[in-house]
This record gives structure tokens, C-alpha cells and sequence, in this order.
């Protein structure tokens, strides 16, 4: 571990130590958006994919995608 992030990381701990463990559930999701968000491509490389998708026919019917979706 870099000394940076070692740092970095000590504090972040320090703050989670210092969390009050009702708000510990709220503090992981935070922490598990966060990650999952900056793992996300950009929007423009998203659509890009999807545009090429499409035009070589790598698509789904609507009827398809919905399956096992209760969006009631």
C-alpha cells in the first residue's frame, strides 16, 4: 500500500470507527454505490456499444427484457 493511499485509507477507517453503528447499513451503501458508480463506463462508450449492438442485430425483443421484472 502506497503511503498516499495508507493515508487515505486510516482516515476513512477513522471515519467508519467514528460512524454510529445505526448508520453503519446507510455508510455501506454509500460506500457500495460509490464503487459500483466509478466502475460504470461513460455514457458515451454506453451508447456507442449499444448503437453497434444494434445495427448488427444483437438485440432483444421489449417483450424479452421484461421477463421476471415485476414492475408493478
Amino acid at each position: 500500500m502506497s503511503p498516499a493511499r495508507s493515508a487515505c485509507a486510516k482516515e476513512i477507517y477513522h471515519e467508519i470507527e467514528t460512524t454510529p453503528e445505526e448508520y453503519l447499513p446507510a455508510l455501506l451503501e454509500i460506500v457500495r454505490g460509490f464503487r459500483h458508480g466509478i466502475f460504470l463506463k461513460p455514457a458515451d462508450e454506453s451508447f456507442r456499444q449499444g448503437m453497434r449492438e444494434a445495427l448488427e442485430g444483437n438485440t432483444l425483443p421489449v417483450a424479452e427484457l421484461w421477463k421476471g421484472i415485476d414492475a408493478r
